[in-house]
């Protein structure tokens, strides 16, 4: 078996450098014919081999280093520090004396979008910020103003007077089109080290995550689409570019799976397709509209649907709750009119399950969400496949808009 690995690895080394023939590639795969011949091959290769290697190592940090040079003075550090509060509290019915709360300060990371000035960060790195400043690679600061802030995409435009000279627009990668696997490049300011870039690889796609606001107030929804990386991202990360081979953003880094709250190997970015979508509105001055199905709910999943008396393949979305005067209430559709334990949880059952929308099949929660954002605004009318009872029909849905406070939906039931 080493034998063979070995084999392999060689050709795959010498294929790389450019040396392997048609007939070495015959030659490795006969029987040897003299121990001679067959060990001078082999010493050849060998040197062949240790000559490849080198070379495909320095390809490879030729292409790292390449992508540093050319992205790294797009991506700035961005220091915010908020204003001081008063607050006070309760006793006994009686109100005491109010006390400060010192100015809070906090860091993480951006990138230059247009000759402008505009530069792109998440939300949740400038939200509550009284001032903002902005460094870029070469040590230039420069305070930054507030251009617009959505807080359930994560994200957030601010925007710096600075020369023409200083400002390197990045480009964005076509990030429908990225697969696991491929090589992923962050670059950022993690703990205030500023422009530290670190490599890893595309882990996962399609991930979501609940949106989240200092405030803790309004409603909470999911950021569909995250791609998943294992390239290191720490504290101070925030709002940097993850890159593909090209050097091209595929996306915002804005969150880590951890316990530590340092990268554990999870780490999530805002795809550049949201991006795309998101900034230019942002940047204009106009509000971003979302649409609305006004439905809270989850995936369907085998033990769901077996308490439903449906097939334990069946895929879908399960509306546990339509909201009252919503658009999904308008048009009929109905939530749980049970509730049953699955593995110690109480869940509510008995909802209609959409299992399409404009033909597109939902498989789960995370893609209604993505379809919602990708394809649809408020007031357009789509088609939902649904199962009531069992049985299979088609409702048309007139989207509204989303609205910007109402109950927050438990944390099992996404809302939509």
């Amino acid at each position: 078996m080493k034998r063979w690995w070995g084999a392999l690895v060689l050709v795959l080394a010498l294929a790389l450098a450019g040396f392997v023939a048609p007939a070495a590639l015959r030659q490795l795969a006969a029987p040897a014919v003299a121990a001679q011949a067959s060990t001078t091959r082999q010493a050849a290769a060998t040197s062949n081999a240790a000559l490849s290697s080198s070379d495909v190592v320095a390809a490879l940090e030729g292409t790292m280093e390449t992508v540093y040079q050319n992205v790294s003075p797009s991506v700035v550090y961005i220091e915010v520090t908020s204003s001081p509060q008063a607050t006070g509290y309760r006793s006994r019915g009686q109100q005491l004396p109010q006390f400060q709360v010192p100015p809070q300060q906090g860091s993480g990371s951006g990138f230059v979008w247009d000759k402008q000035g505009n530069i792109v960060t998440n939300n949740h790195v400038v939200e509550g910020a009284s001032s903002i400043q902005v460094t870029f690679s070469d040590g230039t600061t420069a305070p930054a103003t507030l251009v617009g802030a959505d807080a359930n995409s994560d994200l957030a435009v601010i925007k710096v007077s600075v020369s023409a000279g200083k400002l390197q627009p990045v480009t964005l990668a076509d990030s429908t089109q990225v697969k696991v696997g491929q090589v992923a490049i962050a670059i950022g300011n993690p703990f205030g080290l500023e422009s530290t870039m670190t490599v890893g690889y595309v882990s996962g796609l399609g991930r979501s995550l609940p949106t989240t606001n200092r405030r803790g107030v309004g409603p909470s929804y999911n950021i569909p689409d995250l791609i998943q990386t294992d390239a290191p991202i720490n504290p101070g990360n925030s709002g940097g570019v993850l890159l593909n081979s090209n050097g091209e953003v595929l996306g915002v880094t804005n969150a880590i799976a951890s316990n530590s709250g340092s990268s554990s190997g999870v780490g999530f970015a805002i795809p550049a397709s949201t991006v795309a979508k998101i900034v230019p509105t942002l940047i204009s001055g106009g509000k971003v509209s979302y649409s609305w199905l006004g439905i809270s709910g989850g995936t369907l999943d085998s033990e769901l649907a077996k308490t439903m008396n449906l097939d334990a393949n069946q895929q879908g979305v399960l509306v546990a709750e339509v909201t009252s005067g919503g658009p999904a209430e308008k048009a009929g559709l109905k939530g749980g009119n049970n509730t049953a334990t699955i593995n110690g949880r109480d869940v509510q059952v008995g909802g209609d399950v959409i299992t399409a929308i404009d033909g597109h099949q939902i498989s789960n929660f995370e893609a209604l969400t993505s379809y919602l954002l990708r394809s649809t605004k408020p007031g357009q009318q789509v088609s939902l496949t649904i199962l009531r009872d069992g049985k299979q029909q088609d409702v048309a849905v007139t989207l509204g808009e989303r609205p910007t406070s109402q109950p927050t939906p438990k944390p099992t039931q996404p809302a939509s």
